[in-house]
């Protein structure tokens, strides 16, 4: 049994929905939870640059003892697992996958929309994913610009945001797109507006519940797992402010502990 904790990464408030479910799933594990909203949002950015921050805070991590890290944002995992693994071989990585292959196995047009940013299409993962489990099936990548910003100040139900849900799923229902796929962690956030959005017709998949259980799949393969059945603790550490993501937490997974700014 090992008590050292469980390491997450985002760009932002995004991979809280990762949390919520990882507490729900390990309600013994400490979690060390680090938000970079100081260089929010990182899909427009060069996959090269989002590489250099998330190999840093994997090192962060590493140096307040995780035992696995959770890389809870799917641009960081296009652009970065591959190195991060690299660069620390004896820590187990989780990533984010997107979840193509639940949505080709079930659609019944054959049309399947994956929202995601910028930089999660521009990574290998994301063309080695379709390759692999969308044989005949019709993969449309959808952008959604403003999105993470929106979330991230907050603003999960307002006319803006549902205005840029509405511009992106649109163009999807009328090519005859029956799922959705969530791939960036911010995205479950507003779940529920999405959903309204694309209608009671459409399956969305959001791919939190999915890393939830392989996380916890790691950590028995490795016999890593805490021998607290529950009590497990939270602390959250950004490149942002401390309070506004401590309120986030709280607000947005139901998720209470410190927070830090990163020296």
């Amino acid at each position: 049994m090992d008590s050292r904790p469980i390491g997450m990464l985002d760009s932002g408030v995004g991979g809280l929905s990762i949390l919520r479910e990882v507490r729900q799933a390990l309600p013994g594990e400490d979690v060390v939870f680090f938000a970079d909203q100081g260089h929010v949002p990182y899909g427009p950015r060069p996959l090269e640059e989002v590489r250099a921050f998330s190999v840093e805070i994997a090192r962060f991590l590493a140096l307040q003892g995780a035992k696995l890290i959770v890389v809870a944002c799917n641009t960081a995992s296009a652009a970065a697992l591959r190195q991060l693994r690299l660069t620390f071989p004896d820590m187990p990585f989780v990533g984010m996958e997107p979840a193509v292959k639940p949505a080709a196995e079930t659609t019944r047009t054959g049309a399947v929309g994956v929202l995601a940013t910028p930089a999660t299409f521009q990574g290998e993962l994301f063309a080695s994913v379709v390759e692999r489990f969308a044989n005949g099936v019709r993969v449309i990548p959808q952008t959604l610009p403003g999105l993470v910003e929106q979330i991230e100040a907050g603003e999960l139900d307002s006319a803006a945001t549902r205005a840029i849900l509405e511009r992106a799923v649109r163009p999807l229902l009328a090519q005859d797109v029956d799922t959705l796929v969530l791939a960036c962690t911010h995205y479950p956030l507003v779940l529920a507006l999405i959903a309204d959005v694309a209608g009671p017709d459409i399956r969305v998949i959001d791919p939190s519940p999915a890393i939830a259980r392989q996380t916890r799949r790691v950590l028995d393969e490795r016999r890593l797992r805490t021998a607290r059945p529950a009590g497990g603790a939270t602390a959250f550490v950004t490149s942002g402010a401390p309070d506004e993501l401590r309120q986030m937490a709280a607000r947005l997974a139901g998720v209470a502990g410190p927070a830090f700014g990163a020296a």
